[in-house]
């Protein structure tokens, strides 16, 4: 069989029709040595597919299995899955189009390094394809000009991203049979030629071995005992954002209308995180820095901010610690529907339909709701680009946190308490720690001192292991740079019972420790048994459990090394019983040698 993988998307952004057929699959059908194609979804969330899986034959009976993901979010969700789908390829596509520089700056700066650090210990062949005609005319290879440069994907950026992957480049101007077939398929087809000849001459080798052999048997090493398998729990990011709307914990701004008649609270993080206009109101950013009249027009016409003895109604469970922004919605229909708006920005603006739904049943009036979803598109507005109906729907807008509010981490823009961890001061927002972890929650909203307090000393952990456990809380995403590093992080989300990150610093710890050889696990002065000791002090018992069978499977490795007599008589047992290989086998071992000695002939197996 034949594994590829693709990563990437062809089209220019989403505004693009969806119904275009990708490059994978106008493959597939066209091809004449494909035959036999099924189809299936992979979904890490319902309606949201993390990649399409093909099936199919190939050089008539051999097997042809394609995974294409056309999101890179892949790689930020779900590590694990997308490290597998890279070590279980035999060849890998990496797409993109010539007229979307954005995504392509993202795949080069945050995702070849990802590719780059999994391929380090294998050979896989790597195509790039950079698909589509650039919109602004031929590309000038001019090393001095740029101009074209900010909309398009030049051919020499391509072409240096191939060499950093030691990859092959190809330049699909349109996905017709002469690109398709010739171009790409052709070179796909020389790779898939070749893997297979690899696989062949490693099967053959095998077969080779198991014909040599003697008419005593040697005996029969049975595999080890199947490690516990962990299951990465799933993201309840957008929830936790909208049940601190929900909740009306550490609100920082409260908006009125013009008869101060009611008040709703939000949190200026969370509302500059989506928003550029919010930025703006809020003073984040300046007039100069967002350079796009309509969102200042709106921002003028829709919000005032007032000063505190304006307003008679103040909201409440507000630490005097927070200054309390107090905004004027000059718009009556939008005040009116502005509960729903923020509830549609909180639950990360997946649900466009619904809010229009929401706004039309409460208003009644057509033109009324047209205006204030206009006023809605402008807020979630990209300068200089004009939002669409069709682009507020589609699932581009799903990263509007994880991604955005990381402008916000370990910055002291709109901060509003300090740990003071080692010496160094390290700023955040209590809307984000409140939301995300439960033992922040209580400490910032309870009867402690860090309730009233803006520095909040930091004990037990250093701070870039603290840096690393803030930033998983601001963007559900964490890379640890080693086992010693992931173990330190697993001991503070167990601190701040954060345990989703706990399981992912438990996969890691895992994975790296599968992907060791037994020669570097022989060698390195990394103390397995002390991994164990601080998983079960600190609660990780699926960490604990594999480890012990990690012990027991590598046991002529580990049992004679000094670290092997600080486990305990009951963790003693347990390696004992399910030690690889077995007392069993070893004996039989030693009584085949034995004979072959006696027999004085050459034994090839041993």
């Amino acid at each position: 069989s034949v594994n590829i993988v693709a990563f990437g998307n062809e089209r220019d952004g989403p505004s693009e029709d969806n119904q275009q057929p990708s490059l994978i699959w106008s493959y597939l059908r066209r091809s004449a040595l494909i035959s036999q194609i099924d189809c299936s979804l992979s979904a890490s969330h319902v309606g949201n597919p993390a990649f399409t899986e093909y099936q199919a034959s190939v050089f008539g009976n051999v097997r042809l299995v394609v995974r294409d993901c056309p999101v890179w979010d892949i790689f930020d969700s779900d590590w694990y899955t997308s490290r597998s789908l890279i070590g279980g390829a035999d060849i890998i596509v990496i797409k993109y189009s010539v007229n979307d520089k954005t995504s392509f700056q993202e795949l080069k700066d945050s995702y070849v390094p990802m590719i780059k650090k999994t391929l380090n210990h294998c050979s896989v062949p790597v195509i790039i394809s950079a698909i589509g005609a650039r919109k602004n005319g031929v590309p000038c290879t001019c090393p001095l000009c740029t101009s074209d440069r900010r909309s398009c994907v030049t051919t020499t950026e391509g072409v240096q991203l191939a060499k950093e992957l030691g990859a092959t480049y190809l330049e699909l101007h349109t996905l017709n049979d002469l690109y398709i077939q010739k171009c790409f398929g052709g070179v796909l087809e020389y790779f898939m030629i070749q893997s297979l000849n690899q696989k062949s001459s490693e099967k053959m080798k095998k077969r080779k071995k198991t014909q040599k052999c003697h008419r005593v048997q040697p005996p029969q090493l049975e595999q080890p005992e199947k490690m516990p398998i962990l299951k990465g729990e799933a993201s309840h990011y957008d929830a936790d954002l909208h049940n601190l709307l929900c909740c009306c914990q550490c609100t920082d701004v409260a908006f009125y209308p013009e008869d101060f008649s009611t008040v709703v609270e939000a949190h200026k993080v969370i509302l500059c995180s989506v928003s550029h206009l919010f930025m703006l109101l809020f003073e984040v950013k300046s007039p100069a820095d967002i350079c796009d009249t309509s969102i200042m027009q709106t921002a003028q016409s829709l919000f005032t901010v007032k000063a505190e003895a304006a307003f008679p109604l103040a909201p409440r469970g507000i630490p005097p610690c927070i200054p309390l922004l107090r905004v004027v919605v000059k718009d009556s229909a939008f005040c009116s529907c502005l509960p729903d708006i923020l509830h549609f920005i909180y639950s990360g603006a997946l649900q466009w339909e619904r809010l229009e739904e929401d706004i039309k049943e409460k208003l009644k009036d057509p033109e009324k709701t047209e205006n204030v979803l206009e006023k809605v598109k402008c807020i979630l507005k990209t300068p200089g680009k004009l939002n669409t109906t069709k682009e507020c729907r589609s699932q581009q807008m799903k990263r509007l946190y994880n991604t955005s509010l990381r402008l916000f981490f370990n910055t002291p823009v709109l901060a509003d308490v300090i740990f003071k961890i080692q010496d160094a001061t390290v700023p955040a927002h209590r809307a984000v720690l409140v939301a995300r972890c439960e033992v922040m929650a209580a400490m910032f909203n309870g009867n402690y001192l860090e309730a009233n307090s803006v520095l909040v000393p930091v004990y037990g952990v250093s701070k870039d292991t603290f840096l690393s456990f803030l930033e998983y809380l601001y963007t559900d995403s964490c890379c640890p740079a080693g086992i010693l590093q992931a173990m330190s992080l697993l001991i503070c989300a167990e601190m701040y019972q954060v345990m989703r990150l706990q399981h992912i610093c438990e996969l890691y710890i895992i994975t790296q420790l599968q992907s060791m050889p037994s020669r570097e696990l022989a060698s390195t002065s990394l103390s397995i048994v002390s991994l164990l000791k601080k998983a079960k002090f600190h609660n990780s018992d699926c960490l604990s459990t594999w480890l012990l069978h990690f012990i027991a499977t590598n046991y002529l490795i580990f049992s004679q090394k000094p670290e092997f007599q600080d486990l305990s008589v009951e963790e003693r047992s347990f390696v004992e019983m399910h030690r690889w290989p077995s007392n069993l086998y070893l004996k039989q071992l030693a009584d085949y040698r034995n004979y072959i000695h006696s027999q004085k002939c050459h034994c090839t197996v041993m």
